[in-house]
């Protein structure tokens, strides 16, 4: 079992810029549409249908064809509220319903030369799959982005 982890660097209203990384390595940046998860809320309290990014998690990557792109996709399983969410090509929040889009470029609302930090993704993948184990990907905050959120509850009444 090898994990791939997606580490959340820039939450804002346009976009979600990630870092990917495997075994500690930088792999490319990513793009998704804004986090609007609220914690202890269900899925249906806070998705806006096409333009959300995934919950922070830990979820199970296959390979599978993808319906709407006819070929085959990293796709993510079980991921709550959600469904065909996939790694793919792209630059900016635009370019997604929820997928995750990895670029060689970080940009201040999106990544560039995403077609070739896809092929390095997929390189990571099929390398995994050919030992025979099974690619997970862990997303989760940046480690300042962590201590921002817990400092702004400290204060706060329940």
């Amino acid at each position: 079992m090898t994990d791939l982890v997606l580490t959340r660097v820039q939450l804002d209203a346009e976009c979600t810029i990630g870092e990917l990384t495997v075994c500690g390595r930088h792999v490319c940046w990513t793009v998704e549409d804004p986090v609007r998860e609220r914690p202890g809320q269900p899925v249906a309290a806070w998705k806006v249908r096409g333009a959300t990014a995934i919950p922070y998690g830990r979820y199970r990557i296959r390979l599978s064809h993808s319906p709407r792109f006819q070929v085959v996709l990293p796709e993510l399983v079980d991921v709550p509220g959600f469904v065909g969410i996939r790694i793919h090509p792209g630059n900016d929040a635009g370019d997604t319903e929820g997928c995750i889009l990895p670029g060689l470029e970080r940009r201040h609302n999106g990544v560039g030369q995403s077609r070739l930090a896809y092929i390095e993704v997929r390189r990571w993948l099929d390398a995994i799959e050919a030992r025979g184990e099974q690619a997970w990907l862990e997303i989760r905050a940046a480690e300042q982005l962590q201590q921002v959120a817990a400092a702004d509850g400290e204060g706060s009444e329940t």
